[in-house]
């Protein structure tokens, strides 16, 4: 369900993480004209970098103050390999209602790529298309438009949290991985302890999706962790990433307009979730089936949220 909106002068993770990265630049205060400067060619050099249709970058939805939907791809690639969408959120803000919503799809989800023909999981999308076709997949699940699309890899999401200093987060069950431990309460996380932190689920009794959940609360650390705490060096830093492993069609302007009109929508952000199943299948390979009724359950949330 695609509703591009057309705009006239201007073009246009949170990973996910870098997606957020740039409005903690913008929202810290510290804009002297060389930063403003410096933010407004990285957000321009991400914005080259992204290869998506001229009719998928022409919106102007944060300019109007509407509601917005954003999807947020964390890719797992290795060399110069297409890569696959390990992670998959999809982050609603309605700036009227100051409500938004966050959803985690997981990447095993069975479900019509659109563009090729076939269902399979819907992080071979982004295998198959790039940026663009996971986000018409994505749009075709959930019968929502999807406005614009961040893209960035694994090694950014380290990067980010270290140019942080490190970020806090609650958690709620007691694990360790790849020589890491986290105990019940707050962990303070480093960039590789936060990426090993949000990849664990075999060890979860809610699996894919209480790791979807420590994702979540890792953007939300880093957004709050760079609103909080800021400073020149942080920026330069963040800038850096940003330059190197950010996508996204989302420009400056929009990114100024986000850290303002829309940022009591995302504290207020409730978390959605698609119930649903897995199992392997004829062909000997899994995949995960949403339930039909929770599906809809969760379309109707988000079309609500939309309007």
């Amino acid at each position: 369900m695609a509703r591009h909106r057309k705009k006239s002068s201007w073009k246009k993770w949170v990973l996910l993480t870098v997606g957020v990265m740039t409005v903690i630049l913008i929202a810290g205060g510290l804009f002297v004209w060389s930063m403003y400067r410096d933010v407004n060619e990285t957000v321009t050099r991400v914005n080259d970098n992204l290869e998506i249709s001229e009719e998928r970058k022409q919106v102007q939805t944060i300019e109007e103050k509407r509601s917005v939907s954003v999807l947020l791809l964390g890719v797992d690639r290795r060399g110069t390999e297409q890569g696959r969408s390990d992670s998959i959120i999809v982050m609603t803000l309605n700036p009227e209602t100051d409500e938004g919503a966050m959803l985690s799809i997981p990447r095993d989800t069975k479900t019509e790529i659109v563009g090729r023909g076939m269902r399979d999981k819907i992080n071979h999308a982004y295998a198959f298309g790039g940026a663009e076709m996971a986000m018409d997949t994505v749009e075709g699940l959930l019968d929502i438009p999807i406005d614009y699309v961040v893209e960035t890899d694994m090694e950014a999401f380290t990067e980010v949290v270290d140019a942080l200093g490190g970020i806090t987060v609650t958690n709620n069950l007691a694990f360790a991985s790849d020589g890491y431990s986290y105990p019940v309460g707050e962990v303070e996380l480093t960039g590789e302890s936060a990426l090993s932190y949000t990849r664990m689920r075999y060890d979860d009794p809610n699996g894919d999706f209480g790791r979807q959940e420590r994702q979540r609360a890792v953007v939300a650390a880093i957004v709050e962790k760079g609103r909080s705490d800021f400073s020149v060096d942080k920026v330069t830093k963040l800038l850096d990433v940003a330059g190197n492993r950010a996508k996204t069609n989302i420009e400056f302007n929009e990114l100024v307009g986000l850290s303002t009109d829309y940022m009591q929508a995302f504290r207020n952000a409730s978390t959605l979730r698609i119930e649903g199943a897995g199992g392997l299948e004829s062909d000997g390979i899994y995949y995960w089936n949403p339930n039909p009724d929770s599906l809809a359950s969760v379309q109707t949330e988000l079309k609500r949220l939309m309007d």
